[in-house]
């Protein structure tokens, strides 16, 4: 099946923002441009409702009453698919998986948990971070006792092996950029589940583009990462043909802000999202855009994407979880 027979809902009326961030540039000595997917979608908007465009589309296609999807506590990807099947008037159920290692009780409470409770969405939970196909078969399984119920369940699957529709939704959102602009030398965006990091990278090599596409790793290091990158893209050539223009050297990955591990705070995106804030008055957050957006000074600085350069930093959103990390964040920011 390719991307013309798949079924889309449109949850993106419009194109997000493209903007130019004069005093950021001026400080890195390139010219520094936002994609503002922060803005995208409802509530607190991010990237994945891209992600979730084809998803939903064959949700309706089959006229599910309801939706399952996994992640972890934090997820914005769930977050917004309660929010999506709110919309649509379908049931979401949500599995929260346990990826972060804190007792801290801004994160068990606030942010997107916080945002899920006013959704109304049934959780589940699933004790392993690191499971993916057991995460995806507690889903099966809820989904198999709703049929037996006489409901119409649809599970957004999270483990490889699956036609990876989410990234389709950045073959799009990079089509809609170089729309915008179409003379960017790099493009930087964080790498986690993949989906955005490869869709883009696609979505740019088969619009004919050779600008750079940096993912900012914010999960596995950047050994594991590129396996990942590499493997969604191996079946995202059966939805999108422009992905056979994407060759091996195209991908690129960068862990310099992963430490100390997913969910978790580290100087360097600590730095990175004071620097956005202090400098541009634009917020980013610690799980995802504070260390994704670290890779631009630090590329800049290696001599991986030159001075002078047109750089567009994809700004995904998250910023929901921000409040999670309360905390935190305070604390660190009064050690520092």
């Amino acid at each position: 099946m390719t991307v013309a027979q798949l079924h889309r809902h449109i949850i993106l009326t419009q194109p997000t923002p493209l903007q130019h961030l004069p005093r950021l540039s001026d400080h890195l000595g390139v010219e520094l441009h936002i994609k503002r997917d922060d803005l995208a979608g409802p509530s607190f908007g991010g990237n994945k409702a891209r992600q979730l465009e084809y998803y939903f589309g064959a949700a309706l296609a089959e006229k599910a009453d309801t939706i399952l999807i996994t992640g972890a506590v934090q997820s914005n990807f769930v977050r917004m698919a309660a929010a999506v099947a709110n919309s649509l008037g379908m049931s979401p159920i949500i599995q929260l998986e346990y990826r972060v290692d804190t007792t801290s009780p801004a994160y068990a409470r606030s942010g997107n948990v916080l945002l899920n409770s006013l959704l109304g969405a049934e959780v589940m939970t699933y004790p392993e971070g690191e499971d993916e196909t057991g995460a995806d078969r507690a889903l099966l399984d809820r989904g198999e006792e709703l049929w037996a119920e006489g409901r119409r369940p649809y599970v957004i699957p999270l483990g490889q092996g699956h036609p990876p529709l989410g990234a389709l939704g950045y073959v799009n959102g990079a089509h809609e950029i170089l729309a915008q602009r179409d003379d960017f030398d790099a493009f930087v965006v964080g790498s986690g589940s993949a989906a955005t990091h490869t869709g883009l990278l696609a979505g740019v090599r088969g619009a004919g583009h050779p600008a750079q596409v940096f993912g900012s790793c914010v999960r596995r290091d950047a050994a594991r990462q590129t396996a990942r990158v590499k493997g969604i893209m191996s079946r995202l050539v059966e939805l999108y043909e422009g992905t056979h223009q994407v060759a091996d050297a195209d991908v690129h990955l960068w862990d310099g802000a992963l430490a100390p591990g997913y969910g978790k705070v580290g100087p360097i995106a600590l730095s990175a999202m004071k620097l956005m804030a202090r400098t541009e008055g634009l917020i980013v957050d610690p799980v995802y855009t504070g260390k994704s957006f670290a890779a631009v000074p630090a590329l800049i600085e290696s001599g991986d994407i030159p001075k002078g350069s047109r750089v567009c930093f994809v700004h995904t959103g998250g910023l929901a979880g921000l409040f999670a990390y309360e905390d935190v964040l305070s604390d660190l920011m009064s050690a520092d």
